[in-house]
């Protein structure tokens, strides 16, 4: 039977750590770290998203400043909203929630998103530093993704990883942080021929594809390692919509761990929202994230 790795647990002991260390950043420098969160629009799902975010802000004692904007607000302005941000030396993280709503480019304003601010670590900056080991703020995801392997395994060093899905949010640094780890990486997608066969040459799997049900049994050799960051919305026996991964989980029995969904890597995600939160109110007070 495969073990289950309870990401609700070890977020949670995540969470408490950085709460410990607020209590001594503010202990040393009468500050508490800040985090300002901008939703643009009404989304619903964007809504409940924020709410968790800013529920396990004031878990770790941390400050949340809320910025609330209209759906019809023009790019001009909201630049100006970020440049405010930017500005206030009060404020250390800076999360502005995806999606946004038509007419905005997506892509020029978290460009705008001052690097040591950007907690989600998507600025080309941020990016740049993980592409070469540097010191910068890595995207939450595939932190947690690596975190939850070291749940499970002692040694990474050697070990085959595939990575299915090649976006700039999971795929992509993820795969340069299992590189840092010294395993030996192959990022696949949808598309990729064959990938059956790739995939059960793997010793850890992240699936990170968007694709319900994409990795069967079949798929995975035994005594894997499958993080599951899916996170698919499909029809229920009873009529209503149920949450499911990327992998079929009941089919995994023979690997050595598996992710659920929900309560995997989704509370990862914003466990380490926070902790990059912590890290840039060190950078900006102390020289240094550790």
């Amino acid at each position: 039977m495969a073990r289950l790795i309870d990401g609700k647990a070890i977020a949670a002991d995540l969470l408490d750590r950085v709460a410990a260390d607020v209590t001594a950043f503010r202990a040393r420098h009468g500050i508490v770290p800040t985090l300002a969160v901008v939703l643009v629009g009404d989304d619903p799902a964007s809504h409940v998203y924020v709410a968790r975010k800013l529920a396990a802000t004031r878990r770790t004692g941390m400050t949340s400043i809320e910025r609330r904007l209209p759906a019809n607000i023009d790019q001009a302005a909201l630049l100006a909203q970020i440049d405010a941000l930017n500005a206030d030396a009060a404020v250390h993280g800076i999360l502005v929630q995806l999606p946004l709503p038509p007419g905005l480019d997506p892509a020029a304003i978290l460009d705008r998103v001052a690097p040591d601010k950007d907690v989600d670590g998507f600025h080309p900056v941020n990016v740049g530093r993980l592409s070469i080991g540097g010191s910068g703020l890595v995207p939450c995801t595939p932190l947690g993704c690596i975190h939850l392997l070291e749940a499970v395994i002692d040694d990474f060093r050697g070990l085959k990883a595939v990575v299915i899905g090649k976006s700039n949010i999971v795929g992509k640094p993820v795969s340069l942080l299992l590189l840092e780890k010294e395993c030996t990486v192959t990022v696949t997608h949808i598309n990729t021929r064959n990938l059956p066969t790739i995939v059960c040459t793997a010793d850890i799997v992240i699936v990170a594809a968007g694709r319900p049900g994409l990795v069967r049994g079949g798929w995975v050799r035994p005594g894997a390692v499958v993080i599951d960051v899916g996170i698919n919305r499909v029809p229920g026996v009873d009529g209503r919509s149920r949450i499911v991964g990327d992998a079929v989980t009941h089919e995994l029995d023979h690997a050595a761990a598996v992710t659920p969904v929900p309560g995997g890597v989704g509370p990862m995600t914003v466990a380490y929202l926070l902790a990059n939160t912590m890290r840039a109110a060190r950078m900006a007070h102390d020289g240094n994230g550790t």
